[in-house]
């Protein structure tokens, strides 16, 4: 079974490089600012010792005002997991950094979000509605979604 490490350990680690971009932490995750996500993400993936080589899901929740994207990280070498964390407050044009870059298996998983959310991933290699047809109106998994249709 994969062992979750402590979101706090792993967030004071990462503070000494990552100051700015660490906003909070407990025991189950880490928060981060969007904008340090994709340097957070290699560098998690790429130091010996944390070596999360697999993005195991990506997922998102709209919490009325803002949206959270989940994001559960594993590293096979060392059988450990961490969940990263982003708030996105801008509702009307909610954006991200893409990391396809970082993870290959990111691709599909911030399609479906763009598609049900609404969520835009910058420089994602082929952002369309994976679920959806073109001109479909609006983003289904949003908690307004019903009073924009």
């Amino acid at each position: 079974m994969t062992k979750s490490l402590c979101g706090s350990e792993i967030a004071d680690k990462l503070k000494s490089k990552f100051a700015k971009g660490i906003l909070e932490s407990n025991e189950d995750c880490i928060l981060v600012d969007s904008l340090s996500l994709p340097d957070i993400a290699v560098y998690l993936k790429d130091t010996d010792g944390f070596d999360f080589n697999f993005l195991d899901y990506i997922t998102a929740v709209d919490y009325k005002d803002y949206f959270v994207l989940i994001y559960s990280l594993v590293s096979m070498q060392h059988n450990h997991s961490l969940t990263l964390k982003v708030r996105l407050s801008n509702r009307e044009n909610a954006s991200i950094p893409s990391l396809v870059g970082v993870w290959r298996g990111a691709d599909f998983q911030e399609r479906e979000i763009y598609d049900l959310f609404g969520i835009k991933f910058e420089n994602h290699p082929n952002l369309k509605r994976i679920f959806l047809w073109d001109g479909f109106k609006g983003h289904p998994l949003r908690k307004d979604f019903c009073n924009d249709a």
